[in-house]
């Protein structure tokens, strides 16, 4: 689907209710730890290539147990691999989920700086005529403050910087 303008609202009830979703999915995943840089550096990463090796393997273990050291946990192994097979699934629609937000919130957030960009342009004229509107023009201002203009065409010069917001 192309980028439509965004017309939407996210009510409380809503907001709470996906909050109490993605708290349910945390309950529901107890194990899950945080890593140190370190150790995401240091510990084996299971691609699709590895996934396919941990398979293979996971089936010389349990067809060949006596090769294996009488202190090896064949079921550990394999409750490993299912539930990385499960996770990397999970990992998937969470990152779609997560992108699609992202990408919203960058749609709607780029249409609400653009109205606010003709709002600010209206207030700057009409300060010029209007009492009381000049304080407002000057705390619209304060977004620019340190920010150089490149010139580009935008709706001001003041808008043309603030397309990537600092």
């Amino acid at each position: 689907m192309s980028y439509q303008n965004i017309s939407a609202s996210l009510s409380d009830t809503d907001l709470e209710e996906i909050n109490t979703a993605l708290q349910t999915i945390e309950q529901k995943l107890p194990f899950l730890i945080t890593l140190s840089p370190k150790e995401r550096h240091d510990l084996y990463k299971m691609g699709d290539k590895s996934i396919a090796f941990v398979h293979n393997s996971l089936n010389a273990a349990q067809t060949n147990p006596g090769i294996l050291p009488t202190n090896f946990n064949t079921e550990e192994l394999e409750r490993d691999y299912q539930l990385a097979l499960r996770l990397s699934e999970l990992l998937i629609r969470l990152q779609q989920l997560a992108e699609k937000v992202d990408d919203t919130l960058i749609a709607v957030g780029s249409e609400a700086m653009k109205s606010s960009l003709t709002v600010y342009d209206y207030v700057k004229m009409a300060a010029k005529t209007t009492p009381g509107l000049k304080s407002v023009a000057e705390q619209l201002k304060e977004r620019f403050k340190g920010v150089k203009t490149r010139g580009n065409g935008g709706t001001s010069a003041d808008a043309s910087s603030a397309e990537s917001d600092g």
